[in-house]
């Protein structure tokens, strides 16, 4: 038996919009791709409300060329490289989030992002420390809303669905949660929209640190 105590309960977190803040760095990434392809940029605030997506269906909805949505995602991510370190920043409270659920549950992540990327960020911004497994959207077939990522980041921890918990700030962390039978808790401090979120929950906070919280007392 693993000297590591085993938590009694599971906090996963989604990235964007939940812990960190890479707008503008998405937004960048998203403007070359399509400079480079002769289009005019996209609608940031259409944009806005697709992150969270996996980068095809973004891209599909934003009105690039179907037959070419890998060239465009091979674009947004040469530039995204480049300057997403510089670029990202811990939302608030993130930071007092994770080191607050650490103390009584088993961390791990659950993005849309690669966990390549997702890991180096992580490092960067000094939190990876407290969390024990990361999943992007290069370990699975299916990301949110389907449950895999989630299913598959329990299986890492060595967890059962009771006491466990998704936080995130999009429908799409939420239907997840819902098909993987663990609790999704919404927040409000990143891309959804609170009317979207409370018909898949009804835990809804504003940010991070407040859903730790709840889940603590729960």
């Amino acid at each position: 038996i693993s000297a590591e105590i085993i938590m009694k309960k599971t906090i996963l977190f989604d990235l964007d919009g939940t812990l960190i803040d890479s707008t503008s760095a998405i937004l960048k990434g998203f403007d070359s791709a399509f400079i480079a392809h002769g289009r005019q940029t996209p609608d940031h605030d259409a944009l806005k409300s697709l992150v969270g997506y996996p980068l095809e269906i973004m891209f599909e909805e934003l009105g690039a060329d179907k037959n070419l949505l890998t060239d465009y995602a091979k674009e947004y991510k040469a530039c995204y490289e480049k300057i997403y370190l510089d670029e990202t920043t811990l939302l608030p409270y993130a930071m007092e989030a994770l080191q607050e659920a650490s103390s009584f549950a088993d961390v791990g992540v659950v993005t849309t992002k690669t966990s390549k990327f997702s890991i180096i960020l992580l490092e960067h911004l000094g939190v990876m420390k407290f969390i024990k497994t990361v999943v992007g959207r290069d370990d699975v077939a299916n990301p949110k809303p389907d449950p895999e990522p989630i299913n598959l980041a329990l299986k890492r921890l060595e967890k059962g669905k009771d006491n466990a918990f998704m936080i995130g700030d999009t429908i799409m962390d939420l239907k997840a949660a819902k098909a993987a039978l663990v609790t999704g808790v919404g927040l409000t401090c990143g891309y959804g929209q609170r009317t979207d979120l409370e018909k898949f929950s009804e835990h809804i906070f504003s940010t991070p640190l407040e859903a730790v919280c709840f889940i603590k007392e729960d």
